[in-house]
């Protein structure tokens, strides 16, 4: 590739990352479908953006209507947790998202950060908040409104990276997960899945640009892509990075996905494949009926920054 072609392709990438934001003020948009919201990386105690980011997300939730949370991991971090007895789970979590919009379902795996304590604490915690809704490290659930159904699917991703295998005194659950048997389970959840909306939710991204380690990005490469790209998989959803970003893969239908922080947003850049990237802090929110899907990215001030249209 010669300099000029190379310069114009870095430009071509960088305007994909510079959309113009659209004030959110119609919500008709969310009218007749099934809305639910995207969320992660919360645990910072109240610092950054959480707290307005919260209230954002109940005022918005006034109009929407959110089904359910669907939580990509790190939401009770803060150095792990010790036990459901905890303080931070209080001011982690339930203080800070108590507008009564989100006094929903919050469908939760685990981030890294809850491996650095007590995951099994993390698991008990769904026999104690009205909303902790968290029946094993990886699980499944459908869900169908006027006949359009979205199955959704979250894995475990901390275990099926060596890093954090590795580091058993740091993470000193991560080893003891038995890596097989969850991808086996993945595979015969695709294989057997037959809803309109397939969404696969994991902590790590698969391609997305990061500043972390790269191995974490090759690893969930070589165990998880794999499985989803055999099957019918409409997005792959994580965390982890604290921006947003849409990537597509040559020889893969699967949209990957990056959902942004409420707490210490990150810088990013465009890597091959970025259809989308910003480093603004917020969150998302996903609506499906029987014919599309939509995932639109919401900043801190209620912009809709990008959106990810899957169609029938």
């Amino acid at each position: 590739m010669n300099k000029k072609i190379k310069s114009l392709s870095i430009l071509s990438l960088l305007f994909v990352c510079t959309f113009v934001q659209a004030q959110l003020a119609d919500y008709s948009i969310f009218d007749k479908k099934f809305n639910f919201y995207v969320a992660n990386d919360l645990g910072r105690n109240g610092y950054y953006d959480q707290k307005p980011i919260a209230e954002l997300m109940g005022t918005m939730g006034e109009e929407i209507g959110p089904e359910f949370v669907l939580a990509t991991g790190d939401v009770h971090h803060f150095e792990g947790v010790r036990s459901v007895n905890d303080p931070l789970w209080m001011t982690n979590y339930e203080l800070i998202y108590s507008h009564p919009e989100l006094m929903i379902d919050w469908f939760p795996i685990l981030g890294n950060h809850e491996y650095r304590g007590n995951t099994q604490a993390v698991l008990d915690y769904t026999n104690i908040s009205r909303r902790w809704t968290m029946p094993d490290r990886y699980y499944t659930r459908t869900f169908e409104e006027k006949g359009a159904t979205i199955r959704i699917i979250w894995i475990d991703t901390t275990p099926l990276i060596e890093k954090y295998r590795k580091e058993s005194d740091k993470y000193p659950d991560a080893c003891k997960q038995d890596v097989n048997k969850q991808l086996s389970w993945l595979e015969s959840v695709l294989a057997n899945a037959k809803e309109d909306w397939i969404i696969v939710a994991g902590h790590h991204p698969i391609y997305a640009y990061t500043p972390k380690e790269e191995s974490e990005r090759l690893d969930m490469q070589k165990r998880v892509d794999p499985i989803l790209r055999k099957h019918k998989v409409d997005m792959y959803i994580c965390g982890h990075i604290h921006n947003f970003q849409h990537i597509r893969v040559p020889e893969s239908d699967i949209d990957y996905i990056v959902n942004s922080a409420a707490s210490l947003a990150r810088k990013v850049k465009p890597i091959e494949g970025t259809k989308f990237c910003s480093s603004e802090p917020g969150f998302s929110v996903c609506s499906i009926d029987k014919k599309e899907l939509n995932l639109r990215m919401i900043d801190k001030k209620g912009n809709i920054l990008y959106t990810v249209t899957r169609k029938k």
